[in-house]
């Protein structure tokens, strides 16, 4: 089965929690703090990996976690960093943010790749919050959660030509012939179901690969048929090599021509205007005079610069002569995509949004925010001083502020970050708290 569209659900490590120890020795009395740091929680990587054809391997696991840092020790000792999780895919696949749509990578090289979900950073170890006056802190930060999202993986064929054209045409044929592909081929509309794959063997010792895809019809663009899912397919290939069937006769075969012509500017402006070669197929069933008149007819309809190659697909006649026209309309089309090599992607992290709100529905009472949320769940709740701490970064962000502008009262209960927390206003300077924990 051959899958080029899958939604995942992807979700990277929690970073560990920050040790808070004390060094304990004979003969050290007071030791101080040392309690390590804790470790960077996994990443899920999608890379782009030679050999790979579809993305049929996401069709039956569609969930994947990577594995959480370990959290530090004392003796100042560093947890270790989690297992990333590596999600292999073909070469082309681009890689989308499935909720706001946003493309995060175009894996067009073997070897790139992208992180899909960044692993949250290891929470600091109390050795951080020493001070000349306060020497031996138990205040630890716990891990960053790691990121959480749906990606989807869109996988768009690369390859040198394109074999386009109506159901039919002898598309999958001439593949085989071309390349010694072995695709499902019969004598009826809609044989190819999926596009297929296949390498040219030139006799200068070059090799091309080729794709056929489903055969197009009349409203291709908006649905019709099976050829809509596939036309991005060709979006990536160098030129286009467009199968008309010739016994379809001098007005048909320009029409059948046309037809496809459109389908593709429909679609994509910049997919109509690809290099094209003409290969007007199974004139082995024509008489020679018929074949000349064809190709009148393409010749005329289609203007003298045209690149039109009679050829046979089941006998192979011609074939050499289109493997010809091919080079010849590649050595000036844009050089492809997707050669190995050692080309590697990050996508760098993303800008932290500090922003909030403050909801209000009957009875409860919350301030949403990424970053707020972040903060509550890094925050040692059962430590008084992580608490304190935790109070006055609340206070700097202008949370108590929101929170009485929007009317709440004293002693009301607020959610944040999962945490529900008993707000009482700062009364003065010596009091910076905009929030207690509540006891409930």
């Amino acid at each position: 089965m051959f899958v080029d569209e899958v939604v995942l659900s992807v979700s990277a490590g929690r970073g560990g929690s920050g040790s808070s120890s004390l060094r304990r020795e004979k003969f050290v009395p007071k030791g101080g703090p040392d309690g390590g740091d804790g470790g960077r929680g996994g990443d899920v990587v999608v890379r782009a990996e030679e050999g790979l054809s579809s993305l049929q391997r996401f069709q039956l696991e569609r969930t994947f976690r990577a594995r959480p840092g370990r959290p530090g020790e004392g003796s100042r000792r560093h947890g270790a960093d989690g297992d990333a999780v590596s999600l292999p895919v073909p070469c082309g696949t681009m890689v989308f943010d499935a909720d706001s749509g946003q493309l995060l990578a175009d894996l067009e090289q073997i070897g790139a790749e992208v992180v899909a979900a960044r692993g949250g950073r290891g929470g600091r170890g109390n050795i951080h919050f020493a001070t000349s006056t306060y020497q031996a802190p138990r205040r630890r930060e716990l891990g960053e959660p790691g990121e959480v999202r749906r990606v989807r993986l869109e996988l768009r064929l690369i390859a040198d030509l394109g074999l386009v054209g109506l159901p039919n045409a002898g598309k999958s044929t001439l593949l085989a012939r071309l390349t010694g592909a072995h695709p499902k081929i019969a004598d009826y509309p809609f044989t190819t179901l999926s596009p297929n794959l296949g390498v040219v063997e030139l006799e200068t010792g070059h090799t091309m690969t080729a794709a056929d895809v489903p055969g197009l019809v009349e409203g291709a663009h908006l649905g019709a048929g099976l050829g809509i899912g596939f036309l991005r397919h060709l979006a990536r290939t160098r030129i286009l090599v467009h199968v008309v069937d010739g016994t379809l006769g001098a007005q048909g075969a320009l029409a059948a021509h046309r037809q496809v012509t459109e389908e593709l500017n429909q679609h994509s402006p910049e997919l109509g205007s690809k290099s094209t070669v003409v290969a007007l197929n199974k004139t082995d069933l024509l008489e020679v005079e018929e074949v000349r008149t064809v190709h009148r007819a393409l010749r005329t309809g289609l203007g003298r610069g045209a690149l039109i190659v009679p050829i046979s697909a089941s006998s192979g006649d011609g074939t050499d002569l289109l493997m010809a026209a091919c080079q010849k309309a590649m050595s000036a089309a844009a050089p492809s995509t997707g050669a190995a090599g050692t080309f590697r992607l990050y996508q760098g992290p993303s800008p932290r949004d500090l922003s909030f709100r403050v909801v209000i529905d009957g009875d409860r009472i919350a301030v949403e925010g990424e970053a707020l949320a972040k903060l509550v769940e890094m925050t040692d709740l059962e430590d008084e001083t992580s608490v304190l701490r935790l109070q006055r970064q609340l206070l700097k962000q202008g949370v108590e502020d929101a929170l009485q502008a929007a009317g709440v009262s004293p002693g009301s209960e607020v959610e944040i970050g999962g945490e529900s927390f008993t707000f009482f206003p700062d009364s003065g300077p010596p009091r910076p708290a905009a929030a207690h924990r509540s006891s409930s």
